[in-house]
């Protein structure tokens, strides 16, 4: 049984209420002196306390999905699969899975699209990670055949894992759903973490004489994903988009790269480059790359492109407000920006789930197939 399956999280919570049941009853028996009663007590206490450390932990990981599996949540390696080359010019893809969408029809990809676990291959960067890319029911229709599509890159925050924008933010059945609506035109989705060299958190920049994660997402994730599915390779065909450091990273990439990225979407996003104990040293010293990775010193210091940013905050519960409305007001033409503003919510999935769908419209209503 996997890591996130609820058969495991139900058996963790029985054992935890068992020896909990356990402990009452037998307390008594285990009252009086003597080292076998006094081990009985320490031996009941301790597992009960691992037993409901254990459930908490599965059902936090559930909601969050900070680890997909059990062998994410010990470190260990998994084979990620042959190499598919798609194209002998521009990026590699290598596809090592496909599971249809939970849907109906969703068995035939023509009805429901279908979802293909990949590993993108940066040839500029030297980096590979793994993502999902969702294709919608169209991209596998005759009546579409020769024609491309728009796409997204769709990124969670981080420590989290690319099965979170499938299991527990829903990306690709929102997705499914809201071109079945008409409130959105098909869209290939590429979703995957920010964390390009796990375990370092690396803001998305390039890092002097190590990960070069800005190059990897702006020049070489588009074009592998170019060269290997009908995705156009202009401006207008691409967008960005992601909660907490993944919104960070689509503001940051779409602004710094206008001639690859037409939209760029921020849901609770931050507005500066973290700088902890996860990042480690993310500029040696370079002062002007410290202040270009300042999306708020970026708008004031350095020409703006013609992209397009929606950012998300609220009233209530979120810390990034005032710097949003900051980075609302420091936007200038040919560059344009909208907003959601919720009365509350916290920096949750409960909170993103409700600016999805209409980030998603708004973006599909500012990029164009090939």
């Amino acid at each position: 049984m996997g890591l996130t399956s609820n058969k495991v999280l139900a058996l963790a919570t029985l054992l935890a209420v068992a020896l909990f049941a356990a402990t009452v009853w037998l307390w008594p028996r285990l009252a009086r002196g003597g080292w076998r009663a006094v081990s009985g007590r320490v031996g009941l206490l301790l597992a009960t306390q691992l037993a409901l450390f254990a459930s908490v932990g599965l059902l936090a990981n559930n909601y969050f999905l900070f680890y997909g599996s059990w062998a994410d949540l010990f470190g260990q390696k998994q084979d990620m699969g042959v190499v598919v080359d798609h194209s002998a010019g521009g990026g590699r893809v290598k596809v090592v899975g496909r599971q249809k969408l939970d849907v109906p029809g969703g068995g035939r990809p023509e009805t429901g699209g279908q979802i293909q676990k990949v590993v993108i291959v940066g040839e500029k960067s030297k980096i590979d990670s793994p993502a999902y890319v969702y294709l919608p029911p169209e991209y596998f229709q005759p009546e579409y055949a020769g024609k491309t599509f728009p796409a997204s890159v769709v990124l969670t925050g981080y420590p989290g894992t690319a099965e979170n924008l499938l299991k527990g933010l829903k990306y690709p059945r929102t997705a499914y759903d809201q071109a079945k609506s008409g409130k959105m035109q098909p869209m290939i989705l590429v979703m995957m973490r920010p964390t390009v060299a796990p375990p370092r958190d690396t803001e998305c920049v390039d890092v002097p004489g190590g990960p070069q994660s800005e190059t990897y997402f702006a020049e070489d994730l588009p074009r592998a994903i170019s060269s290997a599915y009908r995705v156009g390779t202009e401006p207008r065909n691409w967008g960005f988009m992601g909660n907490s450091t993944g919104g960070y990273c689509a503001l940051k990439i779409a602004m710094h790269h206008p001639e690859r990225f037409a939209v760029g979407v921020g849901l609770s996003a931050y507005y500066k480059a973290a700088e902890d104990v996860t990042t480690g040293d993310l500029f040696h010293g370079d002062r002007k790359q410290r202040q270009r990775a300042d999306l708020l010193w970026s708008l004031d210091n350095l020409k703006p492109g013609a992209s397009s940013f929606l950012v998300t905050t609220s009233e209530q519960g979120e810390g990034n407000l005032k710097a949003t409305r900051a980075f609302i007001g420091k936007v200038k033409a040919p560059a344009r920006v909208s907003s959601i503003t919720l009365d509350s919510g916290g920096h949750n999935f409960n909170t993103w789930t409700r600016e999805i769908p209409p980030a998603l419209a708004w973006m599909s209503g500012r990029l164009k197939a090939a």
